[in-house]
């Protein structure tokens, strides 16, 4: 058995320290994304209000919407895709349905392809930045105010501004 003490010490400590790595790699990968712009994970932040308008470059921004699977939501835009100006503000309408017979509670969590595009999204009024209450078979009006920033490429003509609507009603 005394031969085997280092052994099982190093087995032990090597247990360790692959629990603690694995433990640490969300917070890690999510700062990496912060930084680098990648997995197009936008701010939740309510940004400034945009004081200049580019009217010589222009964007392509599309919207694309959808519930979890099994969540009992339906949200629609009435604009699929907006050509924008950078620098410019916009506003956008979604209408979310509550297609149940409960009282139900959603929050949306938005995405940005190309990820590295997530960076120059700015939101000025948005319905993810809080939850929605919806009343069984009620139907909302929600608004997304935002503009693109200035610095966006050149190279960067489209974007993907998409939404997914997770029911939370159990978790409040």
């Amino acid at each position: 058995m005394n031969q085997h003490r280092p052994l099982l010490k190093r087995l032990v400590i090597s247990s360790v320290f692959m629990f603690a790595f694995a433990f640490a790699l969300v917070p890690l990968y999510d700062v990496f994304c912060q930084v680098t712009g990648l997995n197009g994970k936008p701010s939740m932040e309510k940004a400034p209000i945009s004081d200049s308008i580019n009217t010589t470059q222009q964007v392509d921004v599309n919207f694309l919407t959808h519930a979890k699977e099994g969540s009992p939501f339906k949200v629609n835009t009435k604009n699929q895709r907006l050509t924008v100006n950078i620098g410019e503000m916009n506003k956008v309408s979604f209408i979310a349905s509550n297609l149940s017979n409960q009282d139900r509670v959603f929050q949306a969590i938005p995405s940005v392809s190309p990820g590295v595009a997530a960076q120059y999204l700015h939101k000025v009024q948005c319905f993810c930045f809080e939850q929605q209450a919806l009343k069984a078979n009620e139907n909302i009006e929600m608004t997304l105010l935002f503009y693109i920033d200035e610095a966006l490429p050149i190279e960067i003509e489209e974007m993907t501004l998409s939404y997914t609507l997770f029911d939370i009603t159990d978790n409040i």
